[in-house]
């Protein structure tokens, strides 16, 4: 694994907002960065990063159908009492998942270790899937980049057929997210499409523009009734909205599925470390308030159970000069775990963390995110990553 450097196109902006990426700065500071790139041995892929996303995958999966039995492991995951059976019976009707993206800190070296699975509504998606594939076009024709360089990334294809095998004959479905958030709808505008490809009639409804109809059913602007729809919008609110009350009545076959609220709670963490101690891709990991938690040492990570892009995580202990400052967003009411402190690797001085992406039950690509701190946060870039031959 090595960073390289890299001169951007000259006339990248361009190209990005050409196929729809117009999020390419965050708050005036440039989020795709193509001035580094990350580069792995096919080895690598192979036998670290791919390996490490379909077991965790599967103990996820393990974890989920015990969580949905147990009242006492809902309560730890601050899953709503009155939305349990709600939950529980969306996995036990097997309802199919999209995608999800679990993240690592990877250094090329020793084995991948899980920071957090986005299982619920990842982003960074788009630009994992699609510009840093085309960027990767480009550079081999240009060559900058030999002809025999790769990247770990068939994102693209595995959503379109996705969306085929979960709707193998089509029909209408409902796309639904912030419609104000620029990276978000530009999210769903690229779902939508890959919807399209896959023979599906997609529209667009905003979350907060989402009625109730008289027979408790959830329905557009126009009076379609939601039947099927992708949402961009996280279980955790959904859970706690004053709608909520008619999630189980209102029958819609949701992406992601209700069962993915467990996965996406950083509760899972410890609950996954407590049924598999010691396992080369976990970091040790406790429920804030739990005596075993001492195991952690003097310095360790803690973590809202819901938490976004690095808000309100806290590295607690170590040197002063060394702590991170917290960028508070409100997280932590709920509760919190705390985590083995495993800073992502150094390298020029920036620290990437690896995102490997699930879809349905297989890995299919990743995507860095590199941060100038030991905790990734909302303004982290985008850089992308070429294995070498």
């Amino acid at each position: 694994m090595r960073r390289l450097k890299l001169t951007p196109r000259p006339d990248w902006k361009a190209k990005a907002e050409a196929v729809g990426f117009v999020y390419h700065h965050t708050e005036g500071q440039a989020y795709w960065d193509e001035s580094v790139a990350y580069a792995f041995t096919l080895k690598q892929v192979e036998e670290d990063l791919e390996p490490a996303a379909a077991e965790l995958h599967d103990l996820c999966l393990d974890l989920v159908d015990e969580v949905v039995a147990s009242e006492e492991l809902m309560t730890r995951l601050a899953i709503p009492a009155e939305h349990r059976d709600f939950v529980a019976a969306s996995w036990r009707a097997k309802q199919p998942s999209l995608y999800g993206r679990f993240d690592f800190g990877y250094d090329g070296v020793s084995k991948p270790k899980l920071y957090e699975y986005n299982a619920d509504t990842p982003t960074s998606v788009f630009e994992a899937a699609t510009f840093q594939w085309l960027w990767l076009e480009e550079l081999i024709a240009s060559g900058t980049l030999p002809a025999n360089a790769d990247q770990f990334n068939s994102l693209f294809e595995a959503l379109r057929d996705r969306f085929k095998t979960l709707f193998p004959t089509g029909g209408f479905v409902h796309f639904a997210s912030d419609a104000e958030a620029v990276e978000d709808r530009q999210t769903v505008r690229f779902l939508e499409d890959l919807a399209i490809q896959a023979g599906i009639e997609p529209k667009f409804v905003a979350m907060d523009a989402i009625g109730v109809n008289a027979e408790g059913q959830f329905v557009d602007l126009e009076g379609f009734v939601l039947q099927a729809a992708f949402k961009l919008y996280p279980w955790e609110h959904m859970l706690r909205e004053p709608y909520a009350a008619h999630l189980k009545t209102a029958q819609v076959r949701w992406l992601e599925p209700a069962w993915k609220s467990i996965l996406s709670n950083k509760g899972a963490l410890p609950l996954l470390w407590e049924r598999h101690p010691g396992h080369p891709n976990l970091l040790e990991a406790y429920f804030e308030g739990d005596p075993a938690a001492a195991n952690l040492g003097a310095r360790y990570v803690r973590k809202p159970l819901f938490s976004r892009e690095g808000a309100n995580v806290e590295v607690v202990g170590g040197p002063e000069h060394l702590r991170e400052p917290v960028l508070d967003q409100g997280y932590g009411a709920e509760g919190a775990i705390l985590q083995a402190y495993h800073p992502p690797p150094e390298f020029d001085g920036k620290r990437p963390v690896v995102g490997a992406w699930i879809v349905g039950a297989e890995p299919v690509g990743i995507g860095i995110r590199e941060d100038d701190s030991v905790v990734t946060k909302n303004l982290a870039r985008f850089v992308p990553h070429v294995i070498e031959g």
